[in-house]
């Protein structure tokens, strides 16, 4: 079996949306690459399974969820962001910061353009 044919174990993250056919469901682009990068970093060796199973159930219990579950990925996001800033591989402000790029840069974008950092008017 190829490393693309075996299942990670992220595929069984917690309340992760799921079609019909048991397919994770990514309601943006940017939820799959997040997804995919959590998945990357995992088989790496970044963080394990249970280490990232704790990370992500903490966010999805904090008060203040959306009730439809539609916050799901921003909680994917935010567990995945501070796994980052607890393994050094990052800080808080760099994400920050990055997050602030990509906003304007999405704003910066005419519709149906991809999204890309060098659109930001301050990079």
């Amino acid at each position: 079996m190829s490393v693309c044919e075996t299942a990670s174990p992220l595929r069984d993250s917690p309340q992760l949306p799921r079609s019909t056919d048991g397919e994770p469901v990514f309601p943006e682009p940017w939820a799959a690459e997040a997804f995919a990068m959590t998945v990357h970093l995992h088989e790496r060796g970044l963080f394990s399974w249970p280490e990232w199973a704790e990370r992500l159930s903490a966010e999805l219990h904090k008060p203040d969820r959306a009730e439809d579950g539609s916050d799901y990925f921003d909680c994917w996001v935010a567990a995945l962001s501070s796994l980052l800033v607890d393994r050094g591989v990052t800080d808080g402000q760099t994400i920050r910061a990055l997050q602030e790029s990509w906003q304007r840069a999405a704003e910066a974008t005419p519709h149906g353009k991809p999204i890309l950092l060098e659109n930001d008017p301050q990079r």
